[in-house]
Formats: structure tokens, sequence, C-alpha cells
């Protein structure tokens, strides 16, 4: 038996066996009790996998004494426990599932041998769009048009389902995979028999950290890097920097966890914890419900850390007991975190932390962030002048650029009135004290004869149908839905940007105008055409504020001071004069979740509807490929894999952009419209425009995917004068076309291709469709100030180099216009974890100019499977040859990789 092996006996009897990190420390390594909770779940998780699967002793023990300022050169490999996915994600996982095992049979290879080894949760979420709202039978006909959009697609979800084991799909209907997370999937403990061990989670979405506020230790991979988890393979990071956040006091009157979660992110922007761990800690942590620290973890991509951890605690305990957990669940977790020395919420001093923030809640005030980026936090008291000052400044400087001649002009819609209000998001439907906050805006509205204008597109869209129980309950949900917040879906809806069209007069006045209208919604991001492509200006609120948004119809209308409307009786009425006491929020907050009420509403697929049982499952081995518009066979596994791509020469600039480029700028998943080379596609295979559904739904079919690949309307490329979207200029021809139709171009003259960015390239989702979409274009290398921490693993994932500016240099300052051809010279013998990288830009005049850049390879893992072309084509080599299948000369690497 392991020397580090313990066992305990809990008060019910049971026995529990688990690898002891006070055993370790005892041994010599001391400091271990003082180590962030984050790195003491990694180093068991190390531990384990170096006593039980082969793993690295060296590594563990090397973490077991991880120095808060260290260098973080180090890597660690572990094995997760579980995989969790969106449908949108999990679709095109699938798909390569799929895949993998035609191109396992056409090898001669059994295809059951491609399998997944952990469990595998897919909750279908985000195909849901709020095409009806408002009417009574909002839900069930925008349920009727999901089904309708997406039958290909869910006919091949249910195969998935029937031809692998250990894959779970929880139906549309049930809620968003987060909170179903939250409130059903995470054990927080996990066993394996009578050994437990802490539930670790990847999931192939970036807010996948929201379950941290349950202790469970989880964050946003790409696609690319789930698929090789679930097919056994170990997860492998840098050791990360913690940064310890202390929450000292209590959040005053009127504020509420949302309003505390815009303070963080913006706090933590500006001390940039990309790729660092992030814990809370003190007396105002211990402080918070699950639901509250849930919110705060949520938006960890936001703030651009990979997690938000709070400790367990008796308020985790209490959690799991309210949402119907298993009793001998919670004792386990209670007594392994307590045998582990991990049982409560650190006070400051406990723990040695890289860094340490101190934020004091007395004073959060009520915010609002946006209206382009998340991280923009705005007091409430000054939302109206902040959008006053944006419309007049210019594009490049982040505002409008609206002629001041024609702001204010009257007439029907006007600049910042709110087209567009949702409830919705796991975010915030997760926190009881936020939903019924908004419920009672409503009712106190509602007595006042308040009203919403009906041109606003009113939505209410929660993360589970536990929400609308207690709302129900509560008898909140019914003043809720009288003005104008009908219950429309349980998905992401508008927080995704599924927020189906506006009508179609407010639309065309929009447009006609170049009006700058608002939406207000309770999610997390706010980038620009996320929410609605017509709408420029977004902002993020608690539930509570955007009702009182949308009563006040405009965000010119200052909340702190303004009148929000008028009563029946024509009197102003002021937000204070609405806004529910604290003391009724706590006592039905107190009472929201009850375990009974919670198991039922996820007991038997409880919301899974007749379309979904109706839909056969088809029990077969290999998926039956057809010429399908959303669901087709990839191209990865039906080509040669490139060994060690070498130097790269005579490429051209696909695409100069600006800092924060996000996921959605890369690969949009809105609408898509007929003029686009995606809408072109759709058109020629015979689908009509009403049909074309969204990019998020097709992201089974390549072909639709590579043709909206930077297809953004709101991408700004510098070699396209000027014009807005998806355009480019070809060289050398100088034609302003498409950038599918210049990546063509290049790819059909054998021409590589370099994408140019500034800081931050690929925030926001875990888009792995990205990554893909520029593989698939022909782009070899992207030049960047910095990377977003997925899109930058995506990227290697798919045999992109991603290559970082030194301090100082930028495109800009090398005043790149497109027209140059470059070189990048490689390392020789492939040593390319964080080498030195030259590129040579010959410019059109025929200067030429040689710079440094460095390779954004950090782990000899990723260096492995980059060599090999990218992460999807190495794990099927592996995964056949570790079946003693007859293989190519590309599955002989190096086993220590994996």
């Amino acid at each position: 038996m392991s020397a580090y092996m313990r066992e305990l006996v809990t008060a019910s009897g049971r026995q529990m066996r688990y690898y002891s990190l006070p055993a370790l420390e005892q041994s010599g390594y001391s400091g271990i009790s003082r180590l962030p909770v984050t790195i003491r779940i990694l180093l068991e998780a190390t531990l384990r996998f170096a006593e039980t699967q082969g793993g690295s002793l060296e590594e563990a023990l090397a973490l077991a004494v991880w120095s808060p300022n260290g260098e973080r050169t180090a890597e660690v490999n572990f094995l997760v426990n579980r995989i969790l996915l969106p449908d949108s994600t999990g679709v095109p996982l699938l798909v390569d599932l799929a895949a993998m095992r035609s191109a396992a049979m056409r090898r001669g290879v059994d295809p059951k041998l491609i399998e997944p080894l952990v469990q595998v949760d897919m909750v279908v979420d985000h195909s849901v769009q709020i095409d009806h709202f408002r009417e009574a039978n909002a839900l069930s006909r925008n349920m009727a048009i999901e089904f309708s959009r997406n039958r290909e697609r869910f006919e091949f979800i249910k195969w998935g389902a029937g031809a692998f084991h250990r894959f779970n799909v929880v139906p549309p209907g049930v809620g968003i995979c987060h909170q179903v997370n939250l409130e059903k999937l995470a054990k927080v403990v996990w066993n394996d028999g009578d050994l437990f061990y802490p539930d670790i989670v990847l999931g192939a979405d970036s807010h996948t950290p929201m379950v941290n506020g349950l202790s469970v230790l989880a964050w946003g991979v790409g696609g690319i890097e789930a698929e090789a988890a679930m097919l056994g393979q170990p997860t492998s990071i840098l050791t990360p920097d913690v940064v310890g956040v202390e929450l000292r006091g209590v959040l005053p009157s009127g504020v509420t966890g949302t309003d505390l979660v815009l303070v963080v992110t913006e706090a933590l922007r500006k001390r940039n914890v990309v790729g660092k761990f992030v814990e809370f800690f003190g007396e105002g942590a211990a402080l918070l419900t699950v639901p509250e620290r849930s919110t705060l973890a949520n938006m960890a991509p936001e703030y651009g850390a990979t997690v938000g951890f709070f400790a367990v605690d008796e308020q985790t305990l209490r959690y799991l007991s309210d949402t119907g957990r298993d009793p001998f669940l919670i004792e386990a977790c209670e007594a392994y975190m307590r045998a582990q020395d991990m049982f409560g919420t650190p006070s400051a001093g406990q723990i040695d932390y890289s860094e340490t923030l101190v934020i004091d809640l007395a004073q959060v005030r009520p915010s609002v962030a946006g209206p382009k980026r998340p991280q923009d936090r705005i007091d409430l008291a000054e939302v109206s002048t902040r959008f006053a000052s944006l419309l007049k400044t210019p594009v490049a400087q982040g505002g409008y650029g609206r002629d001041a001649d024609v702001i204010g002009k009257p007439g029907g819609f006007g600049d910042g009135d709110v087209a567009l209000a949702a409830i919705t998001s796991c975010t915030n439907t997760s926190n009881p004290a936020v939903m019924i906050a908004a419920g009672l805006v409503a009712r106190n509205a509602l007595a006042r004869g308040m009203t919403i204008d009906p041109r606003i597109k009113t939505s209410l869209a929660p993360g589970s149908r536990v929400v609308t129980d207690y709302l129900e309950r509560f008898g909140l949900l019914e003043p809720l839905e009288k003005l104008g917040f009908k219950v429309a879906a349980f998905g992401c809806g508008s927080c995704l940007g599924n927020s189906g069209p506006l009508d179609q007069e407010i639309d065309d006045e929009i447009g006609e105008g170049d009006l700058v209208v608002a939406a207000v919604l309770s999610g997390n991001r706010n980038f620009e055409a996320r929410v609605h492509p017509s709408i420029r200006a977004n902002f993020l609120a608690s539930p509570p504020l955007v009702v009182a948004f949308a009563l006040a119809g405009s965000v010119t209308v200052n909340l702190d001071s303004d009148p929000i409307g008028f009563d029946g009786a024509g009197k102003r009425v002021y937000l204070m004069d609405i806004w529910p006491d604290d003391a009724e929020v706590a006592r039905l907050a107190l009472g929201a979740l009850d375990g009974d009420t919670v198991v039922s509403s996820y007991s038997g697929n409880a919301g899974a509807s007749r379309e979904w049982t109706d839909i056969p499952t088809i029990p077969a081995p290999v998926f039956d490929w057809k010429e399908s518009t959303y669901i087709r066979e990839p191209p990865y596994f039906l080509q040669e894999v490139a060994l060690s791509p070498g130097d790269i020469r005579d490429a051209k600039a696909l695409a100069i952009l600006g800092d924060f480029i996000t996921t959605d700028h890369i690969s949009p998943a809105g609408s898509i419209k007929p003029s686009s080379p995606a809408g072109q596609w759709l058109l020629a295979q015979g689908v009509e425009h009403h049909d074309f559904n969204t990019f998020a739904s097709r992201r089974g079919n390549h072909m639709v995917m590579i043709r909206g690949t930077f297809g953004n309307i709101r991408l700004r490329n510098h070699m396209a004068d000027g014009r807005e979207g998806g355009w480019t200029k070809h060289q050398p021809s100088g034609e302003i076309v498409s950038i599918f139709e210049a990546a063509e171009r290049y790819r059909a003259a054998g021409v590589p291709q370099l994408v140019f960015a500034g800081e931050s390239y690929g925030t926001g989702s875990s888009r792995d469709w990205a990554a893909k979409g520029q593989s698939l274009l022909g782009v070899r290398a992207v030049i960047a100030r910095s990377f977003e921490r997925i899109h930058r693993g995506n990227l290697v994932g798919m045999g992109i180099l991603p290559l970082e500016f030194p301090d100082g240099l930028s495109w800009e300052s090398l005043k790149l216009d497109g027209s140059e051809s470059f070189d990048l010279e490689l390392p020789d013998g492939g040593r390319l974890i964080k080498a030195p990288v030259y590129m040579t830009i010959r410019r059109s005049d025929g200067i030429m100019e040689t710079v440094p850049l460095t390779a954004r390879i950090d782990t000899p893992f990723e260096l492995s499977f980059f060599t090999l072309g990218g992460l999807l084509p190495t794990v099927f080599e592996y995964v056949t040859a570790r079946q003693g299948a007859e293989t190519s000369d590309a599955a002989r690497i190096d086993q220590d990789c994996f």
C-alpha cells in the first residue's frame, strides 16, 4: 500500500480510503497546509495519478513544494473525473469522435475502441432561440421551433448517447449546463469504490468555473482538449500562480451579488490574472452563499482567470443539502475535506498566495457593465452620462462616433432606447436572491400601475426549472410575466446571442437611423454583435435592474435620481419606490431551494419534451454520414498527418486586427446573413433563409463554419480600407474580398497565411471552432501582443503556431498594412517551447526587416502534438496504437507525453 494512503470511518460507519496530504506533509514536505487549496487539489490528483496510473511521482513532489512566486516552467499531469459539454461545443466534439470511429473502421480497427473513458455530460442548452416572447405559450412555441430547426442535430446527439458509454445527455428544455452542473451533476468529492478524491472537471465552455462556487475545481478548455481528456489522456498544465482575493465586510443594503461580480471583474482585469488561479478567502467570502459564490466564479473568464475558487465549508454542505444531494455524499464531503485539512474558508494570513487583493464589500455600489466589454463597470448613477459621452466618442477610441446633430432627434426609437431586456444566463438565474428581487420589483411596479413599452423585447430564460418552481411558489412568476417577462426558454437564449429577431419595423428603424440602441441583460458577456446584430450597446446588469431599465425604457435615464416611469395616477415613480426590502429578499431566498423540489425538477429528465422522447436512438457504432447541412464528416482524419511543421515562407497576412479580439469575432455564434459566404453556401444547398438557424447550431458542418470564420459583422480588419465585417484585401490583386474568398485564393496558390492582432487575442468563449476555422482557412501562425488562455491552447491543438511580440513591438509599430510578405524561421530540432522565432518582413518597396517573436507553445505535451499536426490526429493515432492496431509512423511518439 502507498505510504500516503490513509483510511477513515465516517459517522455512519462507511469506510473511506484517500491519498493523504497531511501524511505527505509529515513525510518531510512541510508547508503543504499553507498551499492554496487549488494547488492542494492538483497535488492530490497528481499524486494519485503517479500512484495508480503510472504518472510522475517527481511532478507530484515538485508540486508539494510549490512556491508562491516561483518560476512557472514545470508542468503537472493528472486525470480529470468528468467532462461537461453544452451542445454548441458538444456536437462538434461528437462529430470528431464519430469521424475517429469512421477512420478506425477504414483502417481495419474496431471502431468501438474510440470510447470515452471518463463520465461525459452533454446538456442541450445552446440551441433554443427567443423567437416568441410575451405570449402565454412563448415557451412551447420556442421549443417547437427549436426541434424543427435542430432535429438533425438532436438525432445525431441521440445516436451519440446510444453509441458511447459514459455519455449522458440532458435534453433540451431542462436548463443551462453550468446551472444543471451546480444543482444536479457536481459531487464535490468523487469516489471509485472506497477510494475518495476531489471532483475535477473540464468543460468545453469557458464558464465551467461556475461550479468553483460549490468548491469543485473546474475550468473551461477547448473542445479539442476536452476530447483528449475524454479519451483517457492526462490533462497537462503549467503550475499556476494563485491570486488570493480577500473579501471583507458585508454588502450594503440594495447591493446584489451581480454588482459584486462586476466590481471583481473590473478589479481583476486590471491585475492581469490571465492564466492564473484565483481563490477567494476572508470573512466576507465565508458569508456568501453558494449561489453568490457561483456568480463570482462564473465570470472567471471575464476577469481572465482560469478558476475563481471557494473552499468547502458549511455553506457548501448546506447547498448540497438544499439541492437534495445524497446524505452520504454530504457526509463524505465533510469527512474527506476535514481529513485533508481543507475544510473551511481560509482567513487572512492562513495561505501563501502569489499575490493578494482586498475587496471591501461595504464599498460595492449598484453597477452595470458595458456597453462593449464585461470589465467596463459603470456605477448605476453614471450610466446615462457615460453613454452620452460614448455616443460622441470616435469609434477608434471605443465609442460610437455619432454626429452631434443627429443625436436625440425626435421620432420612434432613439439612441440609448432599450430594444431588448433579458433576464437570462446561469450567471444570475442560479442565484435565488437576485431572481426573487426581480420578481419583487415586478410585483411592486404592477402595484403602482406601471407597464413596459411593448416595443421592447422582454424575456425570461432561467437556467433551470428550479427557478420557476420557487418563483411560482412565492407568487413572483405571475408579476414578471404580466410585466412582459414571460418564460421563453430554459436555455442560454440571449446570453449566447440567441435573442431571436426584433420586430421588423423596429429593426428597420434602427438600421435606417444608424441608431445605437441598447440591450440590458443579466448575462456575462456583452461583446459587439453578440446579443443581437442590430444592438450595439449592451449592458450587463442584475435581474432586478434589467426589469428597472425595461420600465425606464432607456439607458439615458439616470436610475439613481430620475423617475423611471409613472404610476396609474400619473405620479412619478423612482427606482427606490419599487426596490425590494433586503429583509424580504433574504427571507424568501432562504426558503427558495428545497431538496425535494430540486430533485423533482430533475428526476427522470423532467422537462424533456415529447419531441425529444419521440426521436429514435439508432444503435450503430459508426455514424451513417449523409450530405447534411448540419452534420458532415470533417476532414481531420481524411488526410495525412503533417509531421514536424517547419519554416513558413512567403506568407501573407489574412487579417490585421486590434486588441481584445474575441472568439465571437473569429467564429460568431449568432445569425447567418444570406449575403455572407456561409449564407450563400446554404442557399446553394437549397436551404431557405428562414431555415438558416445560427452558426452555433451549424458547428457540426465544417463547410458552414469555415465560411463563417472572421465573419462577425463588427469585425474591424485593418486591411479592409475601413469596411466593417469579414473583409480583407487580397494580395497582390489589391481587391477587397471576403476573408473566406481571400483564404481560398491563397490556399489554391499554396500561400501560407498569418493573422496579426493586439492584446488578449481570443478572449471570450472557449470556442474551438475559432481555432478550427483558422486552421481550415490555411492560417499557419497567429502573431499577437498576448493571447487568452483557452484560445492559445486551441490554436496549438489545431497545429497553428501562436507567436507573441516582445514588449514595445506590435504590428502598429512595425507599420504593417498587409502588402508585405513574411518568413518565419523556426528553431532547429523543433525546440519550440517558449522559444525565439524570427520573422522577416519583406515590404512592397523591397525593404527587409527581421524581428524577434516568442513561440507560445508552453509545455512538452503541447509540443508533442503540435509537431504531429495537432491534438486530434495525435490522440487518434495514440488511441488506435494503444489497442495494438497497425499504425503509421505518426503513432510512434513519446508515450511519456501522455
